[in-house]
């Protein structure tokens, strides 16, 4: 009796305690990328959650029908071959399941790694950097720049351009899509957009030192017209980058919210060398008008 009232107030408890959690950020997207990703979790959950109840029932029913029984000391069981059907069932469900599984997250991949498609216009390009244990956030097409938050337009593909100024980090806002490496010598591309306006979290998912659990940024997705707004009001208010305060920035330490006019680009370019869908052409660009100049230095000299 004292067990069965021991285990009604556990799970009365552990019940009151998982109503007061809040919802999962990944199960609760804000753009094309997390929703589906979000959609192949739930997917995932339900998928395993048949198979353990099936396995759970079967353990049961052959506890149950096999179980010990009084039977005499000299009784043998008689023999029995293998069954086609069972050996079928637990060789075939699992090639099934891990197919399954398979194709769907193939099809995933690709579907969150390229562009974002449905949408009108060009897609804004956002250069995130980060150092220990702050993100730098470099708009090219705005000339700004802001430090531990994000302003982004909803309905508009963002295009993010991600590097390190130190350790491997991690780039993630999980109500957007999954995150991505951030490295020292390659710029890596993420691909996301925002269908909805609102305020999110974003942070390092990667651990990069004592500081890293503050490794955060806030992410705000606002229309195109309050974004264009907060451009606006962006050079009537803040100050110019400059190289000199940019190198301070880098320093190890934490740093609150931060907005300047231009950007570190312009004396402190991201690494030439792309990782991505669109990596590959950059670098072969570069390759080119990198012989181009080698040409044209030769004809320079030959003239001379």
């Amino acid at each position: 009796m004292k067990l069965k009232w021991a285990l009604l107030v556990s799970l009365t408890t552990l019940t009151a305690i998982l109503a007061g959690c809040e919802p999962l950020m990944v199960l609760d997207p804000k753009g094309p990328m997390a929703a589906r990703q979000a959609s192949d979790i739930m997917l995932l959950i339900v998928l395993m959650s048949f198979i353990v109840i099936a396995v759970l029932v079967i353990l049961a029913i052959v506890l149950f029908k096999y179980r010990a029984s009084k039977m005499p000391e000299d009784y043998e069981p008689p023999h029995i071959e293998g069954n086609i059907w069972v050996e079928v069932i637990c060789i075939g469900v699992p090639i099934i399941i891990v197919a399954f599984l398979s194709f769907v997250s193939i099809k995933s991949n690709y579907i969150v790694e390229s562009a974002p498609t449905g949408y009108e216009e060009e897609p804004l390009v956002i250069y995130a950097s980060s150092s220990d244990w702050k993100w730098h956030f470099s708009y090219p097409e705005q000339g700004i720049e802001t430090v531990n938050y994000l302003y982004i337009p909803t309905n508009r593909p963002l295009e993010f351009k991600l590097y390190s100024y130190g350790p491997i980090t991690s780039f993630w806002i999980p109500q957007l899509g999954g995150q991505k490496y951030a490295m020292a010598d390659m710029v890596t591309t993420l691909h996301l957009a925002a269908d909805e306006p609102g305020e999110m979290m974003g942070r390092n998912a990667n651990f990069s030192g004592k500081g890293f659990t503050e490794n955060t940024f806030n992410v705000t997705a606002m229309s195109q017209k309050d974004f264009d707004e907060w451009v606006e009001d962006v050079y009537k208010t803040a100050d110019p980058i400059t190289e000199e305060e940019f190198n301070k920035l880098l320093e190890p330490g934490h740093l609150g919210q931060m907005t300047f006019t231009g950007t570190h680009l312009d004396f402190s370019p991201a690494p030439e060398h792309n990782h991505g869908s669109d990596g590959d052409e950059t670098e072969a660009e570069h390759d080119e008008h990198s012989s181009h100049d080698e040409t044209n230095e030769e004809s320079d000299h030959s003239g001379h």
